[in-house]
């Protein structure tokens, strides 16, 4: 091979491993550039999760407020049926008492 040959040749391998760096380069940014979308994603997720937590901790306080004044509104009917069924008891009592004295003979 003559000299001027194996030169065209060393220019040749330098030119196709100039296209090979390139083309590595590229694919190295190229991922590097998927490797931040994708922590800016998970980024946007993380935050996306943290907001559903604390609408879920907003939600389960309310619930827990619902629920204790539901029982309070339970307890006080239970209560309001009570002192009800004794003034019904008082007033049935009073009609007992009214039936009696219309009973008795007028002693004038």
């Amino acid at each position: 091979m003559r000299n001027d040959e194996k030169v065209e040749d060393r220019q040749q391998d330098a030119e196709r491993d100039r296209g090979s760096t390139e083309e590595h380069r590229m694919a190295a940014e190229s991922a590097r550039n998927d490797a931040e979308t994708i922590r800016e994603e998970r980024e946007r997720l993380r935050e996306a999760g943290e907001t559903a937590r604390a609408a879920g901790e907003v939600i389960r306080v309310a619930a827990e407020t619902a629920r204790e004044a539901a029982m309070a509104a339970v307890s006080a009917t239970a209560d309001t049926l009570h002192e009800t069924l004794e003034h019904m008891k008082v007033v049935e009592e009073m009609r007992r008492t009214l039936r009696d004295l219309r009973n008795v003979p007028d002693s004038n």
